[in-house]
């Protein structure tokens, strides 16, 4: 399938989308959902996009900013950002997608939707907005190609100085064909050499291996990656001042287990420091950089991930940049990490996971963190034990699994309650809404997202029969 081919599969299908249940498609709502809780239900990205834009390098004051959403949908998040500019623009390969933006956005006379081909941005000059952004639109596209040219072409539509933040979907590859919901998947290292390569200055890779991985680039001209590994004896002024815990303000973090982690705070570091030219050795190894702040008072903070295999006690921490140590080593205790303790994270319907406690399809999502042998966990509704319907690891780190459970047959609706048992631990109850919805699926989901959903079921079951075949628990890597 060529690339206009593919065009032609993404429009049809989300402009089908678009007419069944735009806001599920979206944001995994319920179907009722209202328009505000629609709105809100992505603040908390709207504040992520809106903390990056301190990082844009230009003269002029965000009034005349222009900003640019590739794959706006019907306009959830280009609404609450349009307050921060002077211009927003939003494209979509959804004609269905663009006319329920323009009607959503009629109120906002500097807001602009654009339908287009789903590949390029040739309806945009070079050099013409300040910050372009996309959050769940990767993730749906069949094609690495496709999604390495929308790459390109925001960095040509940037202004020098201007800021991309975008999500990718982390997770490993699995055995399926990719199509326009369950799309192509990058790892961090993929992203890392497109920002060197394309000369991006990576300041944030954040959520690797996950669905939801998160980079920020900043747009430096031509040339400005090979220049800037000729310039490390200018920043030899640069120090560290202080290193934390990356949840507090605590002096020590655990040597090992998902809270392994620090935070950094540096002051003078060079312009051009990013996550592709700096480094950060604890002991003798390499931390895993992910995330580097813009600078206040000369002071930024760089976020890491510890490197395994470090013993505990005061271990030594060297700055680098470009092969040259930046000021002073310093030091950071590390801890025996805590016992691991199994616990429930959160409980959505299974299919809508954006509808909060209210379930209307009879099947619950569950998301555990740090369990062993997650096969062992068990869900009961009012006493009466649901069925196991797939497993997934989410986030290897901690671990993290989501776990798909089939409430009881029959039952009726109203207020229930879960209880939940991993092993011999009982790890607590959850109330939960069972909505009077026992035929949702028939008006809801179109065949083809059915058939999807049961090819990802498929290969996950056959997962989970290898592991039992072989006689080891899940793994999670």
């Amino acid at each position: 399938m060529d690339v206009k081919d593919i065009s032609r599969r993404m429009s049809s299908d989300w402009n089908r989308r678009a007419r069944s249940n735009p806001r599920y498609y979206v944001a995994l709502g319920h179907p009722g959902q209202s328009w505000q809780d629609f709105v809100g239900s992505g603040e908390d990205l709207v504040g992520a996009f809106e903390k990056e834009l301190g990082r844009i390098l230009s003269p002029a004051a965000h009034e005349g900013w222009r900003a640019l959403e590739i794959g706006c949908g019907p306009g959830r998040l280009m609404l609450p950002l349009s307050r921060r500019f002077g211009e927003i623009h939003g494209v979509d390969v959804s004609a269905e997608m663009v006319r329920l933006a323009r009607a959503n956005l009629a109120s906002v006379p500097h807001a602009y939707v654009h339908a287009a081909d789903g590949t390029n941005l040739v309806q945009f000059n070079d050099e013409f907005f300040d910050f372009v952004y996309s959050y769940a639109v990767f993730q749906h596209i069949p094609r690495r190609e496709v999604v390495l040219s929308y790459l390109q072409e925001s960095r040509r539509v940037l202004k020098t100085g201007g800021v991309a933040r975008m999500q990718f979907n982390g997770l490993a590859e699995g055995s399926g064909k990719h199509d326009t919901w369950s799309g192509v998947r990058f790892n961090a290292r993929e992203i890392a050499e497109f920002a060197r390569a394309h000369d991006l200055q990576l300041l944030a890779l954040e959520g690797a291996h996950t669905q939801y991985m998160w980079a920020t680039f900043l747009k430096r001209s031509a040339g400005w990656y090979n220049s800037v590994q000729k310039t490390a004896g200018e920043a030899a002024q640069a120090s560290i001042r202080r290193i934390t815990n990356a949840d507090g303000s605590a002096l020590a973090a655990p040597a090992r287990g998902p809270y392994a982690a620090f935070a950094l705070w540096a002051e003078g570091l060079p312009p051009g420091a990013d996550l592709n030219t700096l480094r950060i050795y604890v002991g003798d190894r390499e931390a895993k950089l992910t995330y580097i702040s813009p600078q206040k008072n000369r002071f930024q903070q760089v976020s890491g991930i510890l490197p395994q295999g470090l013993a505990a006690g005061l271990q030594p921490v060297r700055l680098m940049w470009a092969e040259t140590q930046l000021g002073r080593e310093s030091f950071l205790r590390l801890v025996p990490p805590g016992p691991e303790v199994p616990r429930i994270v959160s409980v959505t319907d299974g299919v809508y996971v954006g509808a909060g406690p209210t379930i209307s399809t009879r099947t619950i999502r569950v998301s555990l963190d740090a369990a062993r042998r997650p096969e062992d966990l068990r869900v009961t509704l009012d006493g009466q034990p649901t069925r196991r319907m797939s497993l997934l690891c989410t986030l290897p780190d901690i671990p993290r699994f989501e776990i798909n459970f089939r409430l009881p047959p029959g039952g009726s609706a109203g207020r229930k309650q879960l209880e939940f048992r991993l092993g011999s631990r009982y790890l607590g109850a959850f109330e939960i809404v069972v909505a009077p919805h026992p035929f949702w699926w028939r008006s809801r989901l179109h065949p083809s997202e059915l058939y999807q959903a049961l090819r990802r079921f498929l290969w996950e079951r056959n997962e989970r029969l290898r592991s039992r075949t072989d006689g080891s628990s899940y793994t999670c890597s």
